[in-house]
């Protein structure tokens, strides 16, 4: 086998998928031309088409935990989601996420508005909240980074990539560091497990994650926050 896409670069794990492998078609694509770093499009606080309200992402680096709920744009989004569900609490996640969207975390005063907005008992919503680890029930930072150490990420040092961001950010797990733009967390699957180490923060993935790449991404990120 000599495709020099899978040949092992010198100090690296036999077993690491070196990601991305080039184009295969006749355009002259580069990586950054077909993953990019930033949403593709325009995040519509409205939703867009109603097919879509219910499935925009809901990690971004902005968040306001004072936010009003379900006003403007974001009032038309919510009848945009109970459009397309036969009940209100079939639409209760995807209200969720909006909340979560717009405050960065679920408050238990955020619940109660939702419950109160759907018709739903206090104690059904707080259960769902509870019961989804990808709900924060407190602030975060400005990018919330999540390290995977399930068992493809572990064997490719994730337990040492998550050790270097803790280390990087001055933080504990869960901390918020004390600029407000960095929080930590460790989490069991991120569905990349092609990629490991997977790295994701916010709602962008960083694949092939070792300890040497944890400082520019910090870096990276740090430029972004201006």
């Amino acid at each position: 086998m000599n495709d020099p896409h899978l040949e092992v670069r010198e100090g690296e794990a036999p077993f690491r998928n070196p990601g991305w492998a080039g184009n295969t078609g006749e355009f002259e694509l580069t990586e950054a031309d077909v993953r990019g770093d930033e949403y593709v499009g325009t995040l519509l606080p409205d939703g867009g088409h109603p097919g879509a309200a219910p499935a925009l992402p809901y990690i971004l680096a902005d968040k306001d935990p004072d936010a009003p709920l379900f006003e403007g744009p974001y009032r038309k989004r919510i009848e945009k989601i109970l459009s397309r569900y036969p009940t209100a609490q079939a639409a209760l996640i995807p209200v969720l996420n909006m909340a979560h969207e717009l405050r960065g975390h679920i408050s238990d005063e955020t619940m109660a508005t939702v419950a109160d907005t759907l018709g739903l008992p206090h104690a059904y919503v707080r259960g769902v909240t509870s019961f989804y680890t990808m709900y924060n029930r407190r602030p975060v930072g400005r990018f919330l980074i999540q390290v995977c150490t399930n068992i493809s990420c572990n064997l490719c040092g994730g337990e040492e990539v998550l050790a270097a961001f803790l280390a990087e950010t001055g933080t504990e797990l869960g901390e918020t560091s004390p600029d407000n733009l960095f929080t930590v967390t460790e989490v069991e699957c991120l569905a990349a497990c092609g990629f490991p180490a997977a790295v994701q923060i916010n709602s962008q993935y960083f694949e092939n994650v070792t300890v040497e790449d944890v400082a520019p991404i910090l870096e990276h990120l740090k430029g972004k926050a201006g």
